[in-house]
Order: structure tokens, then C-alpha cells, then sequence
């Protein structure tokens, strides 16, 4: 079955971030990121020595402010899976510049990061020490630091992910749309609760493919739309590759789609994760995503509703 982890995304340290919470946040969402390196630099200075290995993974940080030129790199992917999917865009620019690539992922990811081919070695994360030998080794969410990406220099080699499209039931002629409305429990403002979905199932000329894992328990029923099964997180992503549009919230299945070049809608709380930025309705991290974002907190009824005349619109295009 597919299991879904989302934990915080961080770039900085807890005890970092209990201090200056604002600065590094304020620029990320505006996208001034040369100006988040600058803080981000400070910050790498001053930790300089102090341990932090007894925090939850993710919130420590790795790297050192060590070059990875001619090294052999290992990646640690101690965040959720869409964080790793998000980063993982950044082997090509380390294989350039390293001796080797190491991953150490999530082992469910595995399989299809192993369609990356400057990857070298992909190993499964436990909650031990990871049984390689390295010279330096960064934290994946770092990598944007490391190589002072901006706006302009965000990897876009995309699909950055290798998939052949899953044959999906359904009635040919109409648009295949996968639904995702629940990520995971952490943080219940990104959920969608199941009653704003019902508009959806009134939308002529679409296959509606429920994709949501554990659908029954996030509030799913009989139907409601085509429950095509669970899936291992590699055919999960080619499901998602046979999808026309896939509509979700802020979770996993958003960076998949993104980073298989898949169209993504993804429905945002007003107060949305600083990777999204403000204001904006694309990311500059996935050409594919268009962002619906709530105009008032909590007013998922609104959302849906734009969706919906969005979805009218895309059916007269296709």
C-alpha cells in the first residue's frame, strides 16, 4: 500500500529558526533568494561545531560549507517524499562537479529515482548510519543553498523522472483527472474536507480517478469517481503519467506530477507553504502546476468552485 510522509520542510535548523524566523521565510516567499543565501551563510557560519544530531531528522542540518568538487557526495533525504522529489532535480548539477552521487533515500522512492541516471548510488534510508563511504555529504533540501540557485537558475530539465503512462479504466474521449485531497496528518489546513469535493462528480466529459491513499478513511464513497486501486509509489507515479490533469493538495502527489511533467492543479490554504511563494498561480519550480489558492482562510468552497469553471474551460481546449 502507498504511504505517504510530508514532514516540515526546513532548510534551517530548529534552534536557527526559533531565533530568526522571518528573514530566511520572507525572501523565499518573495523570491529573493540571493538575499536568503546571504542569511543562509551567516547561519552556516555560526553553527559552525554545534551538534545536532540529537534533533528529529528533520530539523538537522549536514553540510558543512564543504566544496563538493571532486568528491564523493552523499545525499540525505530526511524529509518528506515530495521534498526529496522536489531536490532530487539537483543530482544532474552535483554528477558535474563530484566524483560520485550518492542517494539515500526513502526506500518507496527508490525505483523511481532510479530513472535519474547522474545518480550513481541509490541506498534505502533507515534510521541508522548509512553503510557508504562518502567525503562530504549535504541534506537534499540544502542543495538550493549550495548552488545559490535563484528565480532564473532553478533546474528545469523537466521530466526529471522517467515514467511510461499506466492504461487507466475509464471512458475514452474524455479527460483523465486524478483527485488528491488529503495529505498527511501534520498539518490538517492543507486537507480538503471530502463534502467540497461532491461539485466535482457533476463535471461532464471527465474520468475522475480517485487517487487519494486510504481513500475510504479521508471521507471517500462508493461512487464518487473511479477508484482504480492502491498502487506501489512507482506505479502510483504512472498512474499519474496516463492523467490529463491531476488535482490535488499541497502533498506528495503535486511534486510527482510536477516532476513528470504532468498538468498539476494544486489547491493551496491561504496560508501556504513558503514554496509556493505569494502571490503567484505558477511555480517556477514545476512549468506543468498552476496554484488555486484560497482567498480566505479555510474557504475551500471557493476553490473548488474556480476549478470547476477551469475544468469547463479545459474541456472546450481539449
Amino acid at each position: 500500500m502507498l504511504h505517504f510522509k510530508n514532514l516540515s520542510p526546513l532548510f534551517m535548523s530548529q534552534e536557527t529558526q526559533e531565533e530568526t524566523p522571518d528573514v530566511w521565510m520572507l525572501n523565499m516567499r518573495r523570491g529573493t533568494f540571493e538575499e536568503a543565501w546571504k542569511h543562509s551563510d551567516a547561519v552556516l557560519k555560526e553553527r559552525a561545531g554545534k551538534p545536532c544530531w540529537h534533533w528529529p531528522r528533520h530539523f538537522q542540518y549536514v553540510w558543512d560549507g564543504s566544496s563538493l568538487q571532486g568528491k564523493r557526495v552523499l545525499v540525505r533525504c530526511y524529509h518528506g517524499l515530495g521534498d526529496t522529489i522536489q531536490f532530487i532535480r539537483f543530482a544532474p548539477l552535483i554528477k558535474a562537479i563530484a566524483q560520485e552521487v550518492i542517494v539515500w533515500a526513502q526506500a518507496p522512492l527508490i525505483p523511481l529515482l532510479e530513472t535519474i541516471p547522474t545518480i550513481d548510488r541509490l541506498l534505502p534510508l533507515h534510521d541508522g548510519t548509512p553503510e557508504v563511504d562518502y567525503d562530504v555529504d549535504v541534506e537534499v533540501m540544502e542543495l538550493t543553498h549550495i548552488f545559490r540557485t535563484t528565480l532564473d537558475t532553478i533546474p528545469s530539465q523537466i521530466p526529471y523522472l522517467q515514467l511510461e503512462p499506466l492504461p487507466l479504466p475509464g471512458d475514452k474521449g474524455k479527460l483523465n483527472v486524478g483527485l488528491v485531497w488529503k495529505p498527511g496528518d501534520w498539518n490538517p489546513h492543507r486537507s480538503i474536507p471530502f463534502d467540497f469535493l461532491r461539485p466535482l462528480a457533476e463535471v461532464q466529459g471527465i474520468n475522475l480517478y480517485i487517487l487519494q491513499e486510504n481513500a475510504a478513511t479521508a471521507g471517500w464513497q462508493e461512487g464518487f469517481g473511479i477508484h482504480p486501486g492502491e498502487f506501489s509509489l512507482y506505479e502510483y507515479g504512472r498512474a499519474i503519467k496516463g492523467l490529463d490533469l491531476l488535482l490535488t493538495v499541497d502533498s506528495m502527489p503535486a511534486h510527482l506530477a510536477g516532476a513528470l511533467n504532468v498538468p498539476v492543479w494544486t489547491l493551496l490554504h491561504a496560508h501556504a507553504d513558503w514554496r509556493w511563494m505569494d502571490d503567484r498561480e505558477d511555480s517556477p519550480w514545476y512549468p506543468s502546476m498552476c496554484l488555486f489558492r484560497q482567498e480566505t482562510a479555510d474557504d475551500w468552497a471557493g476553490v473548488i468552485s474556480r476549478v470547476m469553471v477551469e475544468l469547463e474551460k479545459l474541456k472546450k481546449e481539449a
